[in-house]
Parts: structure tokens; C-alpha cells; sequence
């Protein structure tokens, strides 16, 4: 699989769809991390963030053929992603259930890489600063802000999967930056919110490509 690593996500798709369905190994542990950050922007814990990135990579699996190349395929697996997470909220609204309300009991979900023995703090306490700092931003901003500033999507791409103007995305950008405390933006770097364990990328490729063996049995 390694050989593959270095060929573009047209190239890879090109071979997908010519019939190297393992290929689509490559895609997963591709985009693994953004996807779950766009989950966990939605409030959704881990075990219904890892649910909706295997919805997510079956949709895309199976509409691969229909992709255009209009957009960055970054922007279109996340608009995929970001459809699921809405999709999911409005149901859970409609029965009145919050994603917040729901108990996350998996491991930590954040890392702290800096070596400044005077930011360096435990993963349990940086989950709590960045999570609660982010629970107080308004959703429209959150996305937003996680969309550009965690996942690194341009502000093209961010307006893109948003259906809403450049302008607007900077603006929300600007506004959620505000939000959020003073002291998480001097003491954590964007990188630091909302990381996907590499412990769970395994598992997530055995998953979809477990799932993707039975849609073509």
C-alpha cells in the first residue's frame, strides 16, 4: 500500500473506480483526521463521530464515480461529512435528544505536542480548557473556525463546503477567534484541538473496508 502513498487523490480515485477497491485504504487514513474533527465540531462524541465517518466513506465510495474534480476532493468528502452531521443533529432535534447530552466515555481525544514545560499540561486538562472554551461559540462560528483554523481547509475551499460567500467566512472566523479565551489561543497551537488518535486510524480502515466487502459481495 506504502507505493501508492505518493500518487494524488485523483490518481488514487482514477484506480478505485477502475476496480482496486483496496485502494480506498489510501483515502481513509487520507482524511481520517479531518473528518473527525468536523464530527467533534458538532458536539458529537467519539463513537458517534467514528459512525458518521463510516457513513461518510461509504457515501463516498459509492458516488466516486460522480466525482468531477470541480472542487478539491478535500472540500467534497467534508461537504459529504459535514450533510451526515446535519442530517444526524436534525434527527436527534427532533427527538429532542442534544449531542452534548450524550456520554463520551472514549479515550482522550486531545494531545499536547508542546515540550514548554509551561504550557505542557495533561491531556485530560487541555480537553477540558479547549472543549469548554469551544462549547461557548455559536455553531454557524465553530464550523468555521474548525474548518479553517483545525482541519486547514482555504477560505475558498471553507465557503465552499458552507455554501456561504469568502466574506462570510472571514468574518464568522474573526468573530469565533474572539469567543474563544484569551488564555487557549496563547497556550495551544490549532493542531492541538480535536486530534484523531492514530491509535483509532487502524480501526476505522478495518471498518469501512470490512463494510465496503459486504456492498460488493
Amino acid at each position: 500500500m506504502k507505493q501508492f502513498e505518493q500518487y494524488s487523490d485523483l490518481e488514487v480515485i482514477q484506480k478505485i473506480v477502475a476496480g482496486e477497491v483496496e485502494l480506498f485504504e489510501i483515502i481513509i487514513r487520507r482524511y481520517n483526521s479531518f473528518l473527525y474533527k468536523t464530527g467533534r465540531s458538532y458536539n458529537y462524541n467519539h463513537e458517534d463521530t467514528q459512525d458518521l465517518m463510516q457513513d461518510t466513506y461509504i457515501d463516498v465510495f459509492t458516488n466516486l464515480s460522480k466525482f468531477e474534480n470541480r472542487s478539491s476532493f478535500k472540500t467534497w468528502i467534508i461537504k459529504i461529512m459535514l450533510n451526515n452531521c446535519f442530517k444526524k443533529q436534525q434527527k436527534w432535534s427532533f427527538k429532542n435528544i442534544a449531542p452534548s447530552e450524550l456520554n463520551d466515555k472514549s479515550s482522550p481525544m486531545f494531545s499536547n505536542h508542546h515540550t514548554d514545560t509551561n504550557k505542557a499540561v495533561t491531556n485530560k486538562e487541555l480537553n477540558v480548557v479547549i472543549e469548554n472554551a469551544l462549547q461557548q461559540v455559536p455553531m454557524d462560528y465553530r464550523i468555521v473556525f474548525t474548518l479553517r483554523e483545525v482541519t486547514g481547509l482555504s477560505v475558498a475551499e471553507t465557503a465552499n463546503s458552507l455554501n456561504i460567500t469568502e466574506s462570510n467566512v472571514k468574518v464568522r472566523l474573526n468573530r469565533a477567534k474572539t469567543m474563544l479565551r484569551k488564555e487557549v489561543e496563547k497556550s495551544y497551537s490549532a493542531e492541538d484541538i480535536f486530534e484523531f488518535n492514530l491509535v483509532y486510524c487502524d480501526a476505522m480502515v478495518d471498518r469501512v473496508m470490512n463494510k465496503l466487502k459486504t456492498l460488493n459481495a
